[in-house]
């Protein structure tokens, strides 16, 4: 069993700002993040993320129906990086598929809930403990194309100050023509209030501030840091890293789903894009 770091004090009253945070002020300000809301976050959304399902966003899309990663016959057998992993549940998924996954996440707390998660499946079950590790994604603990194959579904990218470099670690990993497939926060969110009612449909922003959102303490100190790329810097980044973008889907809100989960709902979802999932291949 994993074993839990030091507690990390909690700050009564954050300030929501938007000011320049650099790589280590956002790593250590969203490791801290995580660790302390891993908790919270596993019991209000581990129902509807699922043990072993690969879901791609708030909307609900699932990778058993979008194979985005590609048709199943290509995942038997393939080694997978998921980046930003969480309770390593995306991971879960891709190994009942016969894939040999990785799961990576800055959060030590949230990689002991994978480790829970996999201890209640074991029971009666052949499959081992997925191999999980707790790594920055902007420095990847892995040798150069040992992987077939990266994901990330919400997981580091909107987090670290600099994604053009996770870019090039996960193109180092991959092999030729391997795949990179991540969705992230819709750009065009950032120019809307983060709001599930009326209030989140007036813009009231501009779609071109990259000034980091930045929660901080009293005395200044990043606790939690989140970073806007357009959707144009996403496809630079890419391409300057060695990928061909391949597809760009944004789901639709379908009408099952009536859940809302910070500024994602059903009144939002039908006007405008809350996902984006880039789909990539390593030149």
């Amino acid at each position: 069993m994993i074993q839990a770091p030091p507690p990390q004090p909690v700050p009564e009253e954050a300030e929501a700002t938007r000011r320049v945070a650099g790589s280590t002020e956002s790593s250590r300000a969203n490791r801290g993040w995580w660790d302390r809301n891993a908790d919270e976050y596993q019991t209000d959304h581990g129902a509807f993320l699922g043990d072993a399902e690969f879901v791609w966003g708030p909307e609900g899309l699932n990778e058993e129906d979008a194979r985005l990663l590609g048709p199943a016959e290509q995942l038997a057998g393939a080694a997978v990086l998921e980046i930003g992993a969480g309770a390593a549940q995306c991971s879960r998924w891709l190994a009942a598929q016969g894939a040999r996954p990785v799961a990576l996440d800055l959060s030590h707390r949230q990689l002991q809930h994978a480790r829970r998660i996999d201890d209640q499946h074991a029971p009666g079950t052949p499959a081992p403990p997925l191999p999980l590790v707790q790594a920055d994604a902007s420095a990847l603990p892995f040798a150069d194309a040992v992987f077939d194959l990266a994901c990330s579904a919400y997981g580091a990218l909107p987090f670290i100050a600099d994604s053009a470099r996770v870019m090039r670690e996960v193109r180092r990993v991959l092999r030729p023509g391997g795949r990179w497939i991540f969705s992230v926060t819709h750009p065009l969110r950032w120019a809307f209030p983060d709001e599930p009612g009326p209030e989140g449909l007036t813009a009231s922003a501009s779609y071109f501030d990259r000034t980091p959102y930045v929660e901080q303490d009293e005395n200044g100190r990043a606790v939690y840091v989140e970073h806007h790329r357009t959707l144009g810097d996403r496809i630079r980044e890419l391409t300057a890293a060695g990928f061909v973008l391949t597809d760009l889907v944004e789901p639709e809100w379908p009408a099952w789903n009536t859940e809302e989960w910070g500024g994602w709902s059903p009144l939002r979802g039908r006007l405008i894009p809350g996902t984006a999932i880039f789909v990539c291949t390593a030149g």
